[in-house]
């Protein structure tokens, strides 16, 4: 007896020898794991077809050429599931050196996913691990055993290229630093990251007041992260296009193009505060002060808003996110934000342009193309709000009055990059009435701008979510009629719940309809 599914035979002796291979993983993993009934039930396609694998990285001639190409391509309804690498996947050896946790539970947990029809895995490639000890001392090693096992295990790559720490978000369990001879530097110089305007700096990202100043051992922050992604490739070229279908370029905290100004981890600020500014590191005062005398009103670059609250200030009561003549909406406000957030955009500019130029020789044949992606915070609360105080800070200049996504689009459309959008699992009615959050409207401003911009759509959760409710919010919006279908999604993230019987009894049904033909 046999099934045909998409040109694979699968026999009865197949699907014992996967039931063999679940009940192994309850051993090492799957603590609670028995047969599923949706195993049990059917048999698995043997291929799940790449997507991302046939997309070139358009220029801005191929773009304009037409719009069908991406239109065209929205016929097909797959979207490929990838899963990102626990949060504690390396840890330190005796020696402080980075090593993989629990190799053979991670083995386990990857042949797992494979027969439930995951497409990939999303791995951090940390800047901080493989550039640790001294400039220009790449060691790979670390990537080259786990790329061999994910790619072993039949998953393809999202690769995040990680010029980022995640030391404050991961309380304690296996975080990564920047690279330890960056804080050598920061420890003599502070100014190489943000500062608060109480003067609190922040080393889980480089200021972008740095990325054309040669204080990092010769090299501006820019030569730091070109140098980086062209030792990666150079690595694993033989991997790009077949393996490694995405590459995302970190562009700021936690891989996303924005300010710190929402520190999680270290008690500056909780949820729902509306942040502050981030621009008091000494290269970008100078570089305000710049453009104040540049716009004639000088005294203008001495300082940021000084009636703009505090992290865990609420909306109301502060001027500077009210109407008034001292507020976002005067002169001065306009002329900050336009400036705050300019110099972010500038910044993901100048690194989407050098990531792209890198990968361009891989779109010369159709088997190595690769999509370039870039991410996206998801800043939600205060967003029905007049002002949306969260997302100003953040350096997203968007208002009721004001498209700040737009000019954000436009450079990636620019430079061929796919838009990684966050909150595709959440709902407006579950979110806290009192702080005017919206995730459902911030995702539709984003779907429509990058539908407008001709940008594909990368998707990814923002919370944890495996009941049934979440993820059938994920799959609608993953083919919401009124926006383009996103070309994949990254479930954040494998750890041991996603595992646990009722939670994986959801899970894997949902990977099968996302990965199957309407």
């Amino acid at each position: 007896m046999a099934c045909k599914c998409g040109g694979y035979y699968y026999t009865l002796n197949a699907k014992a020898s996967f039931d063999r291979d679940l009940a192994k993983t309850r051993k090492f993993l799957l603590r609670n794991v028995s047969v599923i009934r949706m195993f049990t039930s059917g048999f698995f396609r043997g291929k799940w077809r790449s997507i991302a694998g046939k997309r070139r990285i358009l220029s801005m001639d191929a773009r304009e050429k037409s719009r069908s190409t991406i239109l065209e391509s929205s016929k097909d309804k797959r979207v490929p599931i990838f899963v990102m690498m626990p949060v504690d996947i390396f840890t330190l050896d005796a020696s402080g050196c980075p090593r993989i946790r629990k190799l053979k539970a991670l083995t386990v947990s990857l042949k797992a996913l494979k027969l439930a029809g995951v497409h990939g895995i999303g791995v951090e490639v940390w800047w901080g691990i493989v550039e640790r000890f001294s400039p220009f001392d790449y060691d790979w090693s670390l990537y080259e055993e786990l790329f061999k096992l994910i790619s072993d295990s039949g998953l393809k790559l999202h690769v995040a290229l990680s010029f980022h720490s995640n030391i404050h978000s991961t309380h304690g369990k296996g975080g990564v630093s920047l690279p330890l001879w960056i804080l050598e530097i920061g420890d003599v110089n502070k100014d190489i990251y943000y500062r608060d305007q109480q003067g609190f700096s922040n080393n889980d990202y480089l200021t972008l007041g740095v990325d054309h100043v040669p204080l990092l051992s010769g090299r501006t922050a820019l030569q730091c992260y070109e140098d980086f992604m062209l030792s990666f490739v150079n690595k694993f070229e033989s991997f790009i296009g077949t393996v490694i279908e995405e590459i995302s370029i970190g562009l700021g905290p936690s891989g996303e193009l924005r300010y710190p100004a929402h520190p999680f981890g270290d008690g500056r600020w909780k949820f729902p505060g509306i942040g502050e500014f981030q621009c008091y590191d000494k290269y970008m005062m100078e570089d305000l002060k710049m453009a104040a005398c540049r716009e004639g009103k000088p005294q203008w670059g001495d300082k940021g808003p000084q009636n703009a609250g505090c992290y865990n200030s609420l909306p109301s009561g502060v001027p500077f996110f009210e109407e008034g003549k001292e507020s976002f909406l005067s002169d001065y406000g306009r002329f900050f934000l336009e400036w705050y957030s300019g110099r972010l955009i500038c910044h993901a500019d100048a690194i989407l342009a050098k990531a792209a130029k890198i990968l361009k020789k891989y779109q010369e044949n159709e088997q190595t193309s690769v999509m370039l992606v870039a991410k996206i915070g998801g800043i939600y609360w205060w967003y029905q709000t007049l002002s949306h105080p969260a997302e100003l800070t953040a350096g997203y200049y968007n208002t009721a009055l004001r498209d700040g996504y737009d000019p954000v689009v436009s450079v990636l459309s620019r430079h061929g990059a796919a838009l990684h959008i966050p909150c595709l699992e959440m709902m407006d009615s579950e979110t806290p009435p009192t702080y005017l959050c919206s995730p459902e409207g911030l995702l539709k401003q984003m779907q429509s701008v990058s539908k407008k911009r001709i940008v594909n759509l990368i998707g990814r959760n923002t919370t944890e979510r495996l009941d049934k409710t979440g993820l059938w919010k994920i799959r609608s919006n993953c083919y919401n009629p009124q926006a383009e279908v996103v070309r994949s999604f990254t479930y954040f993230r494998m750890n041991d719940s996603i595992f646990r019987v009722e939670n994986w009894n959801n899970f894997v049904p949902f990977v099968r309809m996302m990965s199957t033909d309407l």
